[in-house]
């Protein structure tokens, strides 16, 4: 099988609200958010191919930024949709928890390494086919150094072995994530 690398949409998931991925992402916040919501995703705003999103649920505002992989490599035949996510949500007094879908399910008990700018690593336990920060100090030395950086790398293993790298840029971060924290009033 040959080594596929694909560039991810770049930019093309922020540009609709009704693009395929953005539906996926706010359908997944809204499942993930609670029965009663009070109102739709609302755009807060692109910021390079970072998007940002705020809801009315019960209880306070969820606020979330994405993006796609610039580029995305490894051996696999076929993967699903792959993104990262950034959210606050008032109702669980929850901040800067990072997350990174795959696109296919991970290795049971395995990690997913992130790796900003070639020296800032950090270790991320999966579920299913997400990948989480174990605690919110780690969420926010992960969204602090993506702040100050300008390259992700993302490095996991499907459940059949394969080994995958996402590199995304992070040009746009600062300003999705200071519109995120705007929106759910987090400093």
């Amino acid at each position: 099988m040959e080594e596929e690398a694909r560039p991810a949409g770049g930019g093309g998931i922020v540009r609709a609200a009704g693009g395929a991925l953005a539906r996926l992402v706010a359908l997944a916040v809204l499942a993930a958010a609670a029965p009663a919501l009070a109102a739709a995703p609302a755009l807060l705003g692109e910021f390079g191919p970072w998007a940002a999103w705020s809801l009315d649920e019960p209880g306070g505002k969820l606020c979330y930024m994405y993006a796609e992989p610039e580029r995305e490599t490894g051996k696999y035949t076929s993967r699903g949709d792959t993104y990262m996510q950034i959210t606050h949500r008032n109702a669980a007094k929850s901040r800067n928890v990072v997350s990174v879908t795959a696109g296919y399910t991970h290795k049971p008990e395995s990690e997913v390494e992130l790796v900003v700018d070639g020296s800032k690593k950090f270790m991320l336990f999966t579920d299913a086919d997400t990948a989480w920060a174990r605690d919110a100090e780690t969420d926010a030395a992960v969204v602090g150094a993506m702040r100050a950086g300008t390259r992700l790398v993302v490095r996991g293993t499907s459940s059949r072995g394969t080994l995958t790298t996402d590199t995304y840029s992070l040009n746009g971060v600062t300003s999705a994530h200071n519109a995120i924290g705007k929106a759910c009033g987090v400093r």
